[in-house]
This record gives structure tokens, sequence and C-alpha cells, in this order.
């Protein structure tokens, strides 16, 4: 079964019997999941030899089974073990690889003159955005292991991707900020991710309040803190509100992440304020996220976005004061993204990585993923892709 082909019946909500054949350690870090997934981890090696019964007697409903493993090959194995045993089961070609390499584009439903096109990386769950109008186009938060791809959408509507920006640097997934400026394409970054030591030329600082201009499309700079002291979130239009890491539709962002521990509760009340003054821009400015769960709900496009009416009401603790909202926020924090050393000190520009090797970094959840909010006034569980700052990391 091909990846594209599995996630149609995830996101159809056709129920899917998952059997992951990957060591214990692997699958408690990252698996497919969704709604509709009957999912087993039964390591591989237990069946080498056959299937056993105590397995055969509790495989994932309904059949055909998917069998997954981390490239194809050892699931193969297994697939074709089931197959003689009578079970009807299918191999997920190319595994858990195959599985992230998917990338999906989506415009959004909005009312702008510019076409804005969302990005959704099934796998971790990270978002993109390409905006165009006319014969410009702006890419937000590229990631490099799909660096192509945006140059190649841009020009199939029509422009050249003449802009790119990240809206902070990212903890969870290789940065193609870099990359696309030795293309020739314009690169922007916010001042206070630069002032941490960035070492790659920057074309364009970012400051609060700064214009992009896309064709005829006004793109407003925002300064968001909270997430990171240098978060920044873009307007586009005055109608699409591209947050990065600063506020999800069902979560908002962890503020543990630049001062640690230590640093957090002021950061909360930071985040307190910028998320007070979003919510001033009025309910129908549409929030599109640099992240999502396999839990977010889709809007009726398919994207992973809501208007911040939406979100006011998915989030009761943005009703909260200021000390509710800080300790509800503090409450549960998950644990650090895969590799987020290596991939900060690439992002920031002080390590090189190979582009072959880009996946393997990243492979793993990105922890952006939000949890369900009460009714109480509590918090979803704070999310976000990067670690405490040490030495100066956005």
């Amino acid at each position: 079964m091909a990846p594209e082909a599995l996630k149609e019946r995830i996101d159809q909500g056709d129920p899917v019997g998952l059997l992951d054949v990957r060591a214990e350690s692997e699958a408690e870090q990252w698996r497919i999941g969704g709604d509709a997934v009957d999912y087993r981890n039964v390591p591989y090696f237990r069946m080498l030899e056959g299937i056993p019964d105590e397995v055969l007697d509790d495989l994932p409903a309904p059949e055909p089974v998917v069998v997954v493993c981390a490239k194809g090959d050892a699931s193969d194995l297994i697939a074709e073990h089931l197959r003689e045993e009578g079970v009807e089961a299918v191999n997920l070609d190319r595994g858990m690889r195959g599985w992230a390499d998917l990338y999906e584009y989506t415009e959004l439903d909005v009312g702008t003159d510019a076409t804005v096109a969302q990005y959704h990386r099934p796998s971790s769950g990270c978002l993109s955005y390409l905006v165009v109008d006319g014969d410009e186009a702006l890419v937000v938060d590229p990631l490099l292991a799909f660096v192509d791809q945006y140059e190649q959408d841009a020009r199939a509507l029509g422009a050249e991707l003449t802009c790119a920006v990240d809206t902070h640097v990212h903890a969870d997934h290789v940065s193609a900020l870099s990359a696309l400026g030795e293309r020739g394409v314009r690169t922007c970054l916010p001042a206070g991710s630069v002032a941490r030591g960035v070492v790659f030329d920057v074309d364009r600082e970012l400051a609060d309040g700064d214009t992009l201009a896309v064709g005829g499309t006004a793109v407003e700079v925002l300064h968001t803190p909270g997430h990171t002291s240098g978060m920044t979130s873009l307007l586009v239009d005055d109608a699409v509100l591209l947050t990065g890491d600063g506020l999800f539709v069902d979560s908002v962002a962890r503020p543990d992440l630049e001062e640690g521990n230590e640093g957090a509760p002021e950061a909360a009340g930071q985040l307190y304020d910028t998320l007070q003054d979003l919510l001033d821009l009025g309910d129908d400015v549409l929030v599109a996220p640099g992240h999502a769960s396999e839990h977010t709900p889709t809007s009726g496009d398919g994207t992973y976005t809501a208007t911040l009416g939406t979100v006011r009401e998915r989030l009761p603790v943005l009703a909260a004061d200021r000390e509710r909202f800080v300790e509800r926020v503090l409450a549960d924090m998950p644990p650090r993204p895969a590799n987020y050393e290596t991939i900060i000190d690439t992002n920031m520009g002080r390590a090189d990585v190979e582009r072959a090797d880009v996946l393997t970094m990243e492979l793993g959840p990105n922890n952006c993923a939000a949890s369900g909010g009460g009714s109480d006034g509590a918090a979803p569980r704070a999310a976000s892709s990067e670690p405490p700052r040490d030495g100066g990391d956005d």
C-alpha cells in the first residue's frame, strides 16, 4: 500500500488495522495514528519464523492489516507470513520513511487577493505556507526536505519564489531558509532570532510593524513573543494570521524553551499579553499555525486553520486572567524533540547537514501537537518543538 493511499483512508475515517513491527523503543517515539486506526506494536523479531498464536489472536482490525516498519523490508516479510496464515495483509511501501516523505498542498478558502496555501507533513504535523500574488511568491517556515517543491508550486501558479521567512529558529525540522537564500531567494528572519547568533547571511531582519510585499498583497510583521522572545507572526491581507508556534488552532505555545524552567513564568506572562493582543484582531481573522497534531480538527477547506473566534471558543483559558493563564500553561510540558540540538545548530548556520541525512534527523514527533482543553478554563497542554535556550537559541 502506498503511503498516500493509507493517508487517504485515515483522512476519510475508514477503519485501519495497523501492525507496527519496529522495536518498541522506536514505536514509542512516533507512529502512525488516527481516530479510526486500530494499532498494535509487535517487534518483527518475534515473527521471523512465523506468526505466534498469541499475535494471530490479537491482530488489529479490519483486514487487510497494514504492516509497517522503518523502511519497508522487515514489514514485507511479516506481511508475507501473515498471508501464509490466511490473513489478508499488505506492506506499507517504504515504511515510516515513505510516510515521512508525504507532503500535502491545500489552498485556503479565504477572501484575499492572494493565493494562500498550506503544506502539511503528516509524519510530524509541520505546517508551512505559500503566499502568491501576481508573479511573486513568499514561503513561510519552509522545510529543507521539500525545498524544491516550493519553487515548483510557485511556478505552477505563474509566479517566482522571491522571499522566504522563518517565524523563528526551529528545533524540530531543518529549515530551507539558508538553502533558498543560496538560490537567490530573499531571506527574512526576526531580528530577535538573528541576534541570538545566526551565522548565515539574512537579507532582512524583521521587526514589529514591518511590511512585506507579495505582488499587491501586504504582509504585516507582528512581534508575538512568549513562546520565545523572537517569535513573530505574519498577517496576510488583514485576513490570515500565520502564527508559527505562538498559537495553534487547539492549543497555545509552551513558554519554557528560551530561559528554561526559571524563566518560564515570565515568558508565560508575556505569552498571555501576546495572545490578548492577537484576539483584538477580530474573530474573523483566520489562524494558520506552524503545527498540527493527528487530533487537530480541520476546517471546511481541509486545512488546519480556524478563525480567532473559533480558537477563542476552543480554548477557554484565553478568557482567564493573567495569573490563572500562567498557572495552567506551566502545568504540563511535553518532552523535548529528538535531535533538537543538532537541528538548532543547523538552522543557526553553525552546522552543516547533507539533504540525504535530513530525514533521519527529523524522524520522530515534534511535540507541537496540542491536547484538548477543559471547559473549566484549563489550558490544553502547552506544546512546541524547541528546547530551553543554552547560549541564546531562539
